[in-house]
């Protein structure tokens, strides 16, 4: 704030004789700063897709330097991972790891069982992660995070959001088939992209005005269609057919792609039921489940479809202020 002072000619005052007026002081404002528009916080629903989910680190980083402000995470499978890292402010340490990841050092780091009801413990990842989160309770986090997973024995959808954040990280993530199953009080989780591969009834469940959910899985198929087959063939389509080249697929293909096919069906019908006000499509299609290698392409592109949308996710949360 600024003061001046003024001399100003007043005959009638005794100061006069001498030409000069009494000091005057005059109080200036400073000039008024506009007020910034209230923007919502987003609520993330990170969905699931084993290799394609480092790109929701992309997501989180692009966020991060446009000022967005995420009030709560909501993740399945490796989303449930990259959100619970990234609300315990491990984001750095995990994109390190997965930015380090070749294809010996992830052999290195899967720990084949015989006999059990999966193909890897997990117990080298899980040391891993004690490493960054050994102690660390979702409820003693700073903002809402919830894990989703399935319990196999019911097929119940379960919402993990107390309690150990590694238990509750390695139940979203166990895929069936390749990772143990995780017990805990009394339940048997697995993989929550069998039941929510895209949580976003998770976050409006928590009464979230302004959810944003990233799927990874939306550019692999297509919609959905239903083909009319003839499993006859004339003696043209059989020789044609002998002349065909077919790569058999492996078992470890076929589950693969049968898991691909269960969780985009199930996502597109969730999502169509509950939409997000906003979904980011990153383009991942080429990158398989297993190619954790490829984490810096990944996050790349979860990287430069946020980017493409901040105008639209900054819009949004000035509609959604109050």
């Amino acid at each position: 704030m600024l003061t001046w002072s003024l001399n100003r000619q007043n005959s009638q005052s005794p100061a006069s004789e001498s030409g000069l007026a009494p000091a005057q002081e005059i109080t200036i404002p400073p000039p008024t700063v506009p007020a910034q528009p209230k923007k919502a916080k987003i609520a993330l629903a990170l969905g699931g897709g084993a290799a394609r989910g480092w790109a929701h680190i992309g997501v989180l980083r692009a966020l991060d330097e446009a000022g967005i402000e995420v009030g709560m995470v909501a993740g399945t499978s490796i989303g449930a991972l990259v959100g619970g890292c990234y609300i315990a402010g491990k984001l750095d340490e995990l994109e390190d790891f997965a930015r380090s990841l070749t294809m010996r050092r992830i052999a290195g780091l899967l720990d084949l069982t015989i006999g059990g009801s999966g193909l890897f413990g997990g117990m080298r990842l899980t040391k891993r992660m004690q490493e960054h989160l050994e102690d660390l309770t979702i409820e003693g986090l700073d903002r809402p995070f919830v894990a989703v997973a399935a319990e196999i024995n019911t097929g119940h959808e379960v919402w993990i959001a107390n309690g150990s954040l590694i238990t509750a990280l390695r139940a979203s993530y166990a895929l069936p088939g390749i990772f143990e199953p995780v017990r805990s009080n009394q339940r048997t989780l697995v993989d929550g992209a069998l039941v929510n591969p895209v949580p976003v009834s998770v976050c409006r469940a928590y009464e979230q005005p302004l959810v944003v959910a990233v799927n990874l899985n939306y550019d692999l198929y297509g919609r959905s269609a239903v083909v009319k087959h003839n499993a006859g063939l004339s003696a043209d389509e059989i020789q044609q057919q002998r002349m065909t080249p077919y790569a058999k697929m492996g078992l470890t293909g076929v589950m693969v792609q049968a898991f691909n096919i269960i969780q985009d069906r199930i996502s597109r019908a969730r999502l169509a039921g509950d939409p997000p006000d906003i979904a980011l499509h990153p383009r991942l299609s080429d990158i398989g489940l297993s190619e954790f290698h490829r984490a810096g392409e990944a996050i790349d592109r979860g990287y430069e479809e946020t980017r493409a949308r901040l105008a639209e996710l900054k819009r949004l949360q000035e509609a959604y202020a109050f």
